[in-house]
């Protein structure tokens, strides 16, 4: 199978670029601020967040994790169906990705009318002030990741596409940013306190 040829000309060329890996980098860091805040403020107020913990569907986020994980493995494997030129491959795994996280959107949104309908809200205690915070963030990300995909689904698989790896491996990038933002939000939300 030949591959598409990839510039890599610099060893320390990450996929996607740098510019996307300081984009990944400060959402990163953005995220375990607002986590360590999180755990600092858990600590300081333990009966309110478990009270509020044991009110979330923990067999809610663990579908969504299950559906992230599953998206992110379905877009790793379009990135490499792309890397050798087999594009209606890359874009049936692409449109799978896309699904997974649609699927998560849909339960999210569940969720979210679940506590809408039973009254809380983001001033309902310092720990629904996190939950709606970092779940809303996410979901945001999620949405901009589904674009992206989209976008660079669309444009890969037009005849005479000027898509890239690198515009491919970016878009993974930030997909799979949206995945492991869910790793780190999922056990620190809906199984700790």
């Amino acid at each position: 199978m030949e591959s598409l040829k990839i510039n890599y000309k610099n060893f320390y060329y990450p996929p996607g670029g740098i510019l996307m890996w300081i984009i990944i980098f400060l959402e990163l860091l953005t995220f375990g601020m607002a986590l360590v805040a999180f755990v600092y403020y858990g600590t300081e107020n333990k009966t309110v967040f478990h009270q509020s913990r044991m009110e979330l569907n923990p067999l809610l986020g663990g579908l969504n994790t299950v559906f992230l994980l599953t998206s992110g493995f379905c877009l790793a494997n379009g990135v490499h169906q792309y890397k050798y030129k087999e594009i209606k491959k890359s874009s049936v795994l692409f449109k799978l990705a896309m699904l997974g996280g649609i699927f998560f959107l849909a339960l999210k949104s569940i969720e979210y009318y679940q506590k809408i309908e039973s009254g809380i809200s983001l001033d309902t205690n310092i720990f629904y002030t996190f939950y709606w915070l970092l779940t809303g963030f996410h979901v945001i990300h999620v949405i901009v990741g589904l674009v992206i995909l989209c976008w660079t689904n669309y444009s890969m698989t037009k005849k005479y596409s000027s898509t890239t790896v690198e515009d491919v491996e970016a878009s993974a990038a930030f997909w799979h940013l949206c995945d492991l933002i869910w790793l780190l939000l999922f056990p620190i939300l809906y199984l700790l306190f």
